[in-house]
């Protein structure tokens, strides 16, 4: 599985942003995915994760009610949609794949995509 995130850009405090992972192959929806962040000079944190009809969701504490994670398996697509941005939510967002729900435990993540970036300006 390949993917490609996209959807970053810089936006000010309070607005939104939403975020694409396009995965390649026709197996998309047999992976649970996630979204996960890296702020310069911090460790990579969990963000969001959602099972593989999207039935089941799990989101890190910082951006509960703020942040959305849905898919469109007919698109091979996953989304974050990202609500009341704050500039402690800037980091490079990366999207991933696993074969089964792993929730926050990114061991269990099999594919990552490249990233991409998000500022946000106070």
């Amino acid at each position: 599985v390949q993917l490609q995130a996209s959807g970053g850009g810089l936006v000010q405090a309070g607005g939104s942003l939403r975020l694409s992972c396009a995965a390649s192959g026709r197996t998309f929806s047999s992976y649970f995915m996630g979204w996960f962040r890296q702020a310069p000079g911090k460790e990579r944190e969990f963000v969001a994760a959602i099972s593989q009809r999207g039935g089941t969701t799990s989101y890190a504490d910082s951006v509960k009610g703020r942040f959305t994670i849905s898919r469109d398996n007919t698109k091979n697509t996953v989304y974050l949609q990202m609500n009341s941005l704050k500039p402690e939510d800037t980091a490079v967002y990366y999207c991933a794949a696993g074969a089964r729900f792993s929730g926050s435990y990114s061991p269990g993540y099999d594919y990552w995509g490249q990233g991409t970036q998000v500022t946000v300006s106070s």
